[in-house]
């Protein structure tokens, strides 16, 4: 119990795990970001808590800033890509069987979903928690062509990895940041994809008025 709660809050403990271990940190952290993102029945692991005080750790002097980044972009997106061919398999096995309790024409306009807007998502996804586990299998039941998938997560991994890390490296030790990291985190998120759905709605209240 005593090791499965340092896992779950590993944010919490990082600074006495590097203190014991050393440099066997990295392998942790490592594999706690490549099995969030592979598998699903691991979506409750610490995710951008742990990215944010990794990179206030490596302010420090406790760890490499390059090493880490280097090492957790790999396992967010070597996860991911597990993640979605495990979802493929899935659904391959979906169409060929035709189970009658799935809805295909679901399945199909999600696919179709993942094509147009798979890049949009998956910038956005690695920056939410629960969703950065299940979007890459939702992708892969779907059949999302699989270059494209791999384009948007390694644009995506880098972009989290790089914003989270530097952000701790930089702000890490500034405990009102610290203390609401979750919400600063979603506050960007929502300025992400609300700027650009208010764009939207400005240009078509626009050519319903001009019509």
């Amino acid at each position: 119990m005593s090791l499965l709660q340092t896992i779950l809050h590993l944010d919490q403990y990082l600074h006495i795990v590097i203190m014991q271990y050393g440099s066997l940190v990295y392998a942790l952290l490592f594999a706690i970001v490549f099995c969030e993102m592979a598998f699903l029945v691991l979506f409750f692991l610490p995710g951008d808590p742990l990215l944010f005080i990794s990179g206030a750790l490596c302010a420090t002097g406790a760890m490499n800033i390059w090493i880490l980044m280097a090492l957790l972009f790999t396992a967010a997106v070597a996860g991911s890509i597990v993640n979605y061919w495990l979802g493929n398999a899935i659904g391959q096995r979906v169409f060929v069987r035709d189970y009658k309790w799935l809805n295909r024409e679901a399945l199909e306009k999600t696919h179709a979903f993942y094509e147009k807007h798979g890049g949009i998502t998956f910038l956005l996804s690695p920056f939410i928690a629960v969703v950065r586990t299940f979007a890459p299998f939702v992708a892969g039941v779907s059949a999302m062509t699989f270059r494209k998938f791999q384009l948007f997560v390694v644009a995506g991994a880098a972009l989290w990895v790089i914003t989270l890390v530097s952000s701790g490296y930089f702000f890490g030790n500034i405990p009102v940041i610290r203390d609401h990291l979750n919400s600063i985190v979603l506050l960007g998120v929502g300025l992400g994809l609300g700027i650009p759905m208010l764009n939207w709605l400005w240009k078509f209240s626009k050519r319903c008025f001009a019509n």
